[in-house]
Formats: C-alpha cells, structure tokens, sequence
C-alpha cells in the first residue's frame, strides 16, 4: 500500500507564518498539524520551514504558500518583510516535487468555498441567496485584496495589489487625516489608513494634532505591548476616549473601502473581511460606522445595500485555501467550484 499522500500549506504574512500538514482523504484535506512562527524572527520562509519539517517526516505530495505582495513566476517578495520566496528553491531543497506560490489574498479567496456557515459573521444580509461576482478585502499587518469572478457557473479567483491605491478621504476631518500622513509618508495609500498600522497612524494623528487626548495609562502600557491590542483593549471597555475614536474612524475607512472594492469588481455575490482584524474588531465593524461608510456611495447606495458583507471568522482560511490550490499540483488553475 502506497503511503499516504500530505500536503504542506502555508500563509506567510507580515508578522506571522502559519504552516500546516494536510491529510489528503480522496479530494479532501484533513488538519494533521500545524505551527505559526514569527516571520521577521527568520532570515527567510526556507529557515521557517527547515525547523517546521525537521519534527516531521510525512512524505509530503505538494505544497503551497500565500505570499503578501506580488507574485510571479514562482518567486514572491513579502510586502512587509525583507526576504523573498521562491518555489523553485524550497522544491530543491526539501524534495518537494511540487510547489507553488498564491498571492496571500488569492489563497484567501480560494480557500472559501471550503469553509462552513459557522464561518462567517454577517455585518450586512443583503439580498438572499446573492450570486455573481465576490470580492475579498482583508486588513491585517497591511491591507491586502482579491476578487472572485462569476462567470456564471465557476469562481475564478484573481489577487491585486488594491491596498496600495489611494487613501480617498471623505469628510474634513479624514482630510485632516490624509494631510497628516502626507508629510510623513508621501504617497498615502489606504493600507496606511485601513490597517493594523492603519490604527496606530489614527491613533497618532488624534493625538499629536490635538483631536484627542493622550491617557497617561495607555501611554504606559503602549511602551510594553503592541499599541493596536492597547487601543483595542481600551475602545472595547470604553476606558480611553480617544482610543474609541481611533476604532470609529478605522471602521469607517474600512468601509469605505470594501464599498469601493465592491462597486469596482461588482460583487453582488458579496464582499468577505478577512485577515486578522476583522474577527477581533467585530463588534465595531457591526456598529453603525462601517456599514454607513460601506453605503454612503451616492447614486450606487441603493446597490451597495443589497449586497451581502460578512466576515471571515476562520483564521485558517489562507492555509485551507493554499492547501487545495497544492492538491491541484504545481499546475493548478485557479478556478474555484462552490
């Protein structure tokens, strides 16, 4: 009896590498194990995936990884690391006979289908049983898209690089906002805004402009954990003020975002929020702010407010969808049935 055939999957982000080992059980993939790493820790994702696999020895069929960024001829650069990827050299190295790279939203996208109800949490029901075109907007370390195209029987999924255009301000005080990061920044895309580091750039710009108030015990615990947990810990009880604002305005540029993506690509089949913040941040993005935000699109509203939004709840997404696009082989397509 041959042995039984495993697929390595992974999602490289901007903080974390999540690596998983899949069981394959005819055309399904079955959790085996699985091992998150800090990225910036390692000179590279082969320095990863050497301490990975050296407490395994599963033959592995094929593997595949989401890559944060441009992806190309089996190569890939991290937007927010200082190390590539290349598919050729992790197959060499490790034996693989088959590896692929996927844009991380791309992965996103295709993992899916593979996902259940429980999964999702909805922000907005839109109209029932919507079909056509998806979109998927995710806000982690860095803002990443991808879009899902209907062609009225499959889903084909297609990555883009949609969190590097333009921050498109809407009111004064964005404005305000987007003038402020000008001067640091330049070019201010709306991953600068609608972020992880989107929150901390908010958050400085309340304070340091004098829209809002410093506390002196958020200051403190900001020097010895990560700021975007403190202003989330501090917004969720109400304690801080300014911090509450800071999630007010994220919510609301994130909003605004996923409305544009979904007029941009059409989804009437919905947008889906991925990545890490959403799922911690959901009570806000059910508040008021981001569905407003999402709406507020003048004479396409009544457009907008049909279709359905949700957020991904499964943080395994990107890994699940990066194991079934390596099931296909080194060949796949990215066609996605549903």
């Amino acid at each position: 009896m041959p042995p039984t055939p495993y697929i390595l999957a992974g999602d490289i982000g901007g903080t974390k590498a999540s690596l998983a080992t899949l069981r394959v059980v005819g055309r399904e993939l079955v959790f085996v194990r699985s091992q998150r790493y800090p990225s910036a820790g390692y000179a590279g994702l082969n320095a990863i995936l050497r301490e990975y696999l050296a407490e395994d020895e599963r033959p592995i069929l094929a593997a595949c990884f989401g890559v944060p960024g441009v992806v190309k001829d089996g190569r890939g650069k991290p937007t927010n690391l200082s190390w590539g990827v290349d598919a050729e050299e992790i197959s060499e190295e490790f034996e693989i006979p088959h590896v692929s790279l996927l844009n991380d939203l791309a992965a996103n996208a295709y993992g899916l289908s593979h996902l259940k109800p429980t999964d999702f949490a909805i922000i907005q029901k839109g109209t029932p049983d919507a079909t056509g075109n998806r979109s998927v907007v995710s806000p982690g370390t860095g803002l990443g898209e991808a879009g899902i195209f209907w062609d009225g029987q499959r889903y084909h999924v297609w990555a883009c690089e949609g969190g590097h255009t333009d921050f498109a301000p809407r009111n004064e005080l964005e404005i305000a906002l987007l003038e402020h990061l000008l001067k640091q920044f330049g070019h201010v895309s709306i991953e600068r805004v609608a972020s992880g580091m989107g929150i901390e750039n908010i958050y400085k710009f309340l304070r340091d402009t004098g829209r809002g108030k410093e506390l002196p015990a958020v200051a403190a615990a900001m020097k010895t954990t990560d700021s975007n947990r403190v202003i989330s810990h501090h917004a969720e009880f109400g304690t801080c003020p300014m911090c509450v604002q800071t999630l007010e305005m994220f919510s609301a540029c994130l909003g605004a975002e996923a409305g544009n993506m979904a007029l941009k690509t059409m989804s009437l089949g919905g947008v889906f929020l991925g990545g890490g913040l959403p799922a911690k941040l959901l009570r806000h993005l059910q508040g008021v702010g981001f569905l407003h935000a999402f709406n507020d699109k003048g004479r396409m509203s009544s457009l907008t407010e049909k279709i359905p939004v949700v957020v991904v709840m499964n943080d395994n997404t990107a890994v699940i969808g990066a194991g079934y696009y390596a099931l296909d082989g080194s060949s796949a397509s990215t066609e996605v049935d549903v």
